[in-house]
């Protein structure tokens, strides 16, 4: 896939160190810096989030000539960067005037100050007919204003009028409003408030504020985020808000969410999929970004912590690489009740992301054990990613989940209570896991519908 993204490109500078005493000549903390990280921000991070997901990417970008810049353009290049077999072209013009520098010093996972500097507007000059004809060639369109001038360009905006391609607007108060051929338009709370619509953080607010964007935009639709309480989107011919909350908590640093939103939305419309379905998609990649640590996940050149977790193997990645805890279990889940999601409710608050091994289809008829009643393994997968106790779902086709559970190695096994004995505890031991069992919460039916508790 090709994707173009226009916009504004920044210098972010993360100094990451420790804190563990006040300054004597004041009270604020000192603060001592252990390492130091440069990425390609604005515009430049949403083409790292789509080249670490295999995009090719096209920049077009207005670039200084100064030393901030040549970090940047370095920082475009590096492994981190391509971790994802996705190239970045850059196709520029001029910044008559300094890189924006946005310098954040971070003590573990908080940014205790954020510097800015280079913030003021600077002119940019007229693109080049080869960058404006880069636009053409791609089968989507992000715009990531950050408000400096890039997307004033008239000949861009003519050209961007004019094109039929998926095209994500990500705005900002300082730019000019979103051209009207754009398909979905991602404004943020405080975005929106800055634009005279005040959404705050209910759906229904929310979703007035969207649907008035649309209007005084011109746009087929318009998508209001709300951080950790997911999106909002008012789209042409839907009657009421579409909300799409966020997976799990959004408890790390959230910069960096909404470019993130922006670029999986992105790729979604250019694989065909509905605005409705494309917002559902970069809302869950968000959420995934977040958790996985955000832009510091970016100093790995392994790419699997800012995309979509959509495969148990990157849940467990990226929360091994926060330090977190991985809790598994496993169950035909073949009729669903109550009794299974108090178990799983259970069974993850023992850790920090919790992985379903689900027997296929295959492995129930292997079993002589599925019913002509039995929903199909897609069905059960999808009932359980529907629950926010879920990290994620992976199928196995034996009769025991022996082989997922090594090539997982969750660090806690767990099983309701009427399970014993457990014979996947001699599994867990090979590298120090531990089996537990959670209180068995019985179904209140009739034995006749054979209903299971997990496994």
């Amino acid at each position: 896939m090709k994707i173009t993204v226009i916009g504004d490109t920044l210098l972010d500078v993360d100094l990451v160190g420790t804190a563990d005493r006040l300054a004597p000549d004041g009270p604020v903390p000192v603060v001592a810096v252990e390492r130091s990280h440069a990425r390609a921000g604005g515009a430049g991070l949403v083409a790292t989030l789509l080249a670490r997901r295999g995009v090719d990417v096209t920049l077009v970008t207005a670039v200084a000539d100064d030393d901030p810049s040549r970090r940047l353009l370095g920082a475009l290049d590096a492994p981190s960067t391509r971790g994802g077999a996705g190239r970045i072209t850059l196709a520029a013009t001029a910044l008559r005037g300094p890189t924006p520098v946005k310098t954040r010093l971070r003590v573990g996972d908080r940014t205790v100050v954020r510097i800015d500097e280079g913030d003021a507007f600077a002119p940019v000059a007229a693109f080049p007919l080869p960058a404006l004809g880069s636009i053409v060639d791609a089968d989507a369109i992000v715009v990531a204003d950050y408000g400096r001038g890039v997307t004033e360009d008239p000949r861009l905006r003519r050209l961007l009028e004019t094109q039929r391609l998926p095209l994500v607007w990500d705005p900002h108060p300082r730019g000019p409003s979103p051209v009207h051929s754009a398909t979905l338009v991602t404004p943020n709370v405080a975005e929106a408030a800055a634009f005279g619509h005040r959404a705050g953080t209910d759906p229904d607010r929310a979703g007035r504020a969207a649907d008035e964007l649309r209007r005084a935009w011109r746009v087929p639709a318009v998508a209001v985020t709300l951080g950790e309480r997911g999106a909002v989107l008012s789209e042409g011919g839907r009657q009421h808000p579409f909300v799409v909350p966020m997976r799990g908590s959004a408890t790390a640093d959230a910069c960096g969410a909404g470019d993130c939103l922006a670029a999986a939305a992105a790729i979604a419309l250019g694989e065909g999929l509905s605005v409705a379905a494309a917002l559902e998609s970069g809302v869950h990649a968000a959420s995934a970004f977040v958790s996985s640590g955000g832009v510091a996940a970016l100093e790995r050149s392994d790419p699997a912590g800012d995309h979509r977790a959509d495969t148990a193997e990157q849940v467990v990645a990226a929360t091994r690489a926060a330090g977190g805890t991985v809790v598994a279990t496993s169950g035909f889940f073949d009729a669903f009740h109550a009794g299974h999601a108090r178990t799983l409710a259970a069974a993850r608050r023992l850790g920090d992301c919790l992985v379903v091994c689900l027997n296929s289809d295959r492995s129930m008829q292997a079993l002589d054990d599925r019913t002509p009643l039995s929903p199909s393994e897609e069905d059960r997968r999808e009932l359980l990613l529907a629950l926010e106790c879920v990290d994620a779902v992976v199928l196995f086709d034996e009769a025991t989940p022996e082989n997922a559970i090594r090539r997982l190695k969750p660090d806690v096994w767990v099983k309701a209570d009427s399970h014993t004995p457990i014979p996947e505890s001699e599994v867990l031991a090979e590298w120090g896991g531990c089996t537990v069992t959670v209180p068995w919460y019985p179904a209140h039916t009739t034995e006749a519908q054979r209903l299971r508790l997990v496994g």
